[in-house]
């Protein structure tokens, strides 16, 4: 008899035992979840004048206000814009090659630029012709030369967004297709 009274304290003490272990474990996976759940989906709020580490902003804060939020959002956003069609120019005789098929994109900031640049397509394409008909094959044929005429064409956009559209925010330019025969 005495033996199954201490069995039966042993179970009542290895279920209660367990039945505590069982209740540490979900309160510690609770706690940690949500801990996780703070930390990677709740941004604690930026008070204004400091970043997230309390450190004084002043400064930046003070830039941002003096702009206007909606150019500010526009201008950065890149964005890209393909000429409709590819440049077909012939070259000079003598120099190598009869004639260049070069297709554009061009990298802006905003799509007012994108806007600028659909707008006055003719004028663009007419000075980058005359720009790259003036080129030598010889030249274009080597990374330098490519390079020089991607920087002429650059400089050549940007002066006329600048004089259509009284700015430019022209970033870069890409040879998406570059066929010499």
């Amino acid at each position: 008899m005495a033996e199954i009274q201490q069995e039966g304290a042993e179970v009542k003490k290895s279920s209660k035992k367990l039945i505590i272990i069982i209740l540490a474990a979900v309160i510690l996976l609770a706690g940690g979840g949500g801990a996780a759940y703070f930390f990677l989906f709740k941004s604690a709020p930026v008070e204004e004048g400091h970043d997230e580490h309390g450190n004084a902003k002043a400064e930046e804060k003070h830039e941002e206000k003096d702009e206007d939020p909606e150019a500010a959002a526009a201008a950065a956003e890149k964005l890209y814009f393909d000429l409709t069609k590819p440049l077909v120019v012939n070259l000079p005789k003598g120099t190598g090659a009869k004639f260049v098929m070069i297709a554009i994109t061009f990298l802006v900031e905003g799509a007012d630029m994108v806007d600028a640049l659909k707008k006055n397509e003719p004028m663009i394409r007419n000075n980058l012709l005359m720009l790259i008909s003036a080129q030598n094959a010889e030249e274009l044929k080597t990374r330098e030369g490519k390079d020089k005429l991607r920087a002429g064409i650059q400089e050549s956009v940007s002066a006329t967004l600048t004089k259509m559209a009284g700015k430019s925010r022209l970033k870069d330019v890409y040879f998406t297709s570059f066929v010499m025969q």
